[in-house]
């Protein structure tokens, strides 16, 4: 239970009449809690009002008091370390990849329960189902690397953890995660590349989204039509790279702003 304590005159003697001092009291004094609280001036009726005097005039003051308790005697408790303890499962597995001459170690379990492409690939009829190595073709070490603790852990490094050019770390692995159908992992990248969109950036976003994802595909495409950027744009290497693969995209360009 909550008590409102209005002292009229104020509390402190510097105040000399001039304030109005209101105190919130927790009566239950076993009991520990935090809240929020807030308080406003209301006029008799006529219309809010945080001015003392024109309230005043009015015979009396109102005040509106607010109360929300954001957390009441309880026991705290950590965030989720599931990711961090199925990192863990990584120093003892029973598949491997080679990627470049890279070997990376997994658990066929996780993987298959993380991707339906790799359910297919390690549980399935196919031949990888019973090789305990497999090699893999168009993926970097260090994309597949990323892409595979991102299975076991949910989660992205940062980008100082990302080599020596983050965005295009983050091109590759949207592509590799399109390809094994990592939904989540796709759109965490698109959401990196999109933070980091400008006008020497969004060509070469564009031509990464185009098959891969929709969602920021259309948003480069929305950050094309304004004809600014648009101008900016068309000056960029990436630009160029991007008519010369998707020719039809460009017409589309031009088109949505009116060049």
């Amino acid at each position: 239970m909550w008590r409102m304590n209005c002292y009229s005159s104020g509390v402190r003697e510097r105040d000399m009449g001039q304030h109005v001092s209101l105190f919130l009291e927790l009566l239950n004094k076993s009991s520990s809690v935090e809240a929020i609280f807030g308080a406003w001036l209301k006029g008799n009726g006529r219309q809010n009002s945080t001015s003392a005097k024109r309230t005043l005039a009015y015979g009396y003051i109102t005040f509106v008091c607010a109360i929300m308790v954001v957390s009441g005697n309880s026991i705290s408790v950590p965030p989720s370390d599931l990711g961090e303890h199925l990192g863990r499962l990584l120093n003892g597995t029973d598949v491997s990849f080679n990627v470049d001459g890279e070997t990376f170690h997994a658990h066929r379990a996780v993987l298959a329960a993380r991707s339906p492409v790799f359910h297919v690939g390690l549980l399935g009829s196919m031949a990888e189902a019973t090789m305990p190595a497999i090699t893999l073709h168009d993926i970097a070490p260090a994309v597949f690397r990323v892409m595979l603790r991102f299975m076991y852990t949910d989660t992205l490094p940062g980008d100082d953890e990302l080599g020596t050019s983050p965005f295009e770390m983050m091109q590759h692995l949207l592509a590799a995660a399109d390809r094994c159908a990592l939904d989540r992992l796709k759109l965490l990248c698109a959401q990196r590349l999109w933070d980091k969109m400008s006008v020497d950036t969004v060509a070469a976003t564009l031509a990464c989204a185009m098959y891969s994802c929709s969602e920021l595909k259309n948003k480069c495409i929305d950050f094309f039509a304004a004809e600014k950027n648009f101008k900016k744009a068309v000056l960029t290497d990436g630009f160029l790279h991007l008519g010369q693969k998707f020719p039809s995209i460009i017409a589309d360009l031009r088109e949505r702003v009116g060049a």
